[in-house]
């Protein structure tokens, strides 16, 4: 897999696939430069979750392994979708202070026939027929290409034996349904189902990767990804007939994390061509389509925090926005960029408020807020959720934006220096 020199996250349930996963890692850690980091989240679904939480925890003793453990208490009625949500977000809240390179999962070649015929029967398109890729982002598979059998060979080869779940044979679920029924019974006739399933993911995964190649080299487009969204040039869109226009969208909309459905690609299509800048559509699941300065924005509007205080020393997340601070004695002052000094005092950050002003330093007058956040070309979307700096209750800083000449220390003089950007 390439993996670099650094810490990892290793996802491990406690089942066989996990636990083969870090039995092969910590094997080739030491030769490999890897510091492995085990991390089991017990869901607080099944009764003996708190055991299998135990049996991790001790097989990391064993191989001398550091562990983390988060329990989320969801109850027995949470949903599989429900417990992969909070599972997925609570490995990244430890992966992100550990400084790790990524997350391991032990998803194996089972797992993916499993994933691809789950979604032919849910009518998903090529790009949700290509499957589960090696690498997505902050994941790892580094067993796709073993099958199942051969991940339990192992285990008995190892002497470990390794918690089997329940649920995995619960024919309420569909890819346990799948897995237990439907795919031993279509095997019966196609013996080699398996490997006809990995074949449409590879000529799926061949379309999906041809089209993110034709991104790049359609005329116009200037594709953009940034923070969960991704814009498009909306008068290159405009142009394309319904069948690219959708298609080129819902290629697009991949790049933040989501492929549009079919009939939300025509939507956002159709905004692109008679729509007015600062126009929105909706495109469900929470996501919006918005027409701003000439491009057309996809993804999930920004939720701004509830206001909150800015140490003098340290940092604090708000938002998606990471702001670092600390005491030293204050540089020269700019109107925009994504540092500035503030005397200590109080500091505060959070969203713009309605009619709120400041004075912009070297400018004459007050401005609106919004309209400086406007004149930016910072979209409706994400002017709710931009951060303001607030010193006591005055607006001194609007970060990449706008810094106000009220509140602003000499150059020398002992001052608080904060540095804002993008998680």
């Amino acid at each position: 897999m390439g993996l670099a020199e650094g810490t990892w996250l290793v996802a491990v349930s406690g089942g066989p696939d996990s636990v083969a996963l870090l039995l092969l890692l910590s094997d080739l850690a030491a030769s490999r430069g890897l510091s492995l980091v085990v991390a089991h989240v017990d869901h607080g679904i099944h009764p003996a979750s708190a055991e299998v939480a135990a049996r991790v925890e001790q097989l990391a003793a064993r191989r001398r392994l550091p562990v983390v453990v988060g329990r989320l208490a969801l109850g027995a009625g949470a949903t599989e979708t429900e417990a992969r949500a909070a599972r997925y977000a609570w490995l990244r809240e430890q992966a992100r202070p550990l400084g790790a390179l990524g997350i391991l999962t032990g998803h194996h070649a089972d797992d993916q026939a499993e994933t691809v015929l789950m979604r032919v029967l849910r009518g998903s398109g090529p790009a949700g027929l290509a499957g589960m890729s090696r690498r997505a982002g902050d994941l790892v598979r580094p067993l796709l290409s073993f099958r199942r059998e051969e991940l339990a060979q192992y285990l008995l080869e190892q002497g470990e034996v390794a918690w089997l779940d329940p649920a995995n044979a619960d024919s309420r679920h569909l890819r346990s349904w799948i897995r237990a029924s439907l795919l031993p019974r279509v095997a019966e006739r196609l013996p080699d189902v398996s490997e006809r399933l990995h074949a449409l993911a590879a000529q799926a995964r061949l379309e999906r990767d041809a089209w993110d190649e034709v991104l790049e080299r359609l005329p116009g487009m200037e594709l953009r990804t940034e923070q969960g969204s991704v814009s498009i040039g909306a008068a290159a869109l405009a142009s394309f007939g319904a069948a690219l226009g959708a298609q080129a969208l819902r290629a697009a909309s991949r790049r933040a994390g989501r492929v549009l459905t079919l009939a939300a690609a025509r939507r956002a299509l159709r905004l692109a061509r008679d729509g007015e800048s600062g126009q929105r559509v909706d495109l469900g699941q929470g996501w919006m389509a918005e027409l701003s300065f000439g491009r057309l924005v996809l993804g999930r509007p920004p939720i701004a925090d509830a206001d909150g205080p800015v140490p003098e020393d340290g940092s604090v997340r708000w938002g998606g926005w990471t702001l670092a601070a600390r005491r030293e004695l204050a540089g020269r002052s700019e109107r925009t960029g994504w540092i500035a000094w503030l005397p200590p005092g109080d500091i505060t950050v959070g969203a713009p408020r309605a009619g709120e002003r400041l004075r912009p330093l070297g400018g004459s007058g007050s401005r609106s807020i919004a309209r400086l956040l406007q004149e930016a070309h910072v979209t409706r979307g994400e002017r709710m959720a931009w951060p303001v700096l607030r010193h006591g209750d005055r607006p001194v800083w609007v970060p990449g934006v706008s810094r106000s000449d009220d509140v602003v220390p000499h150059e020398g003089q002992e001052a608080v220096r904060i540095d804002v950007h993008r998680d």
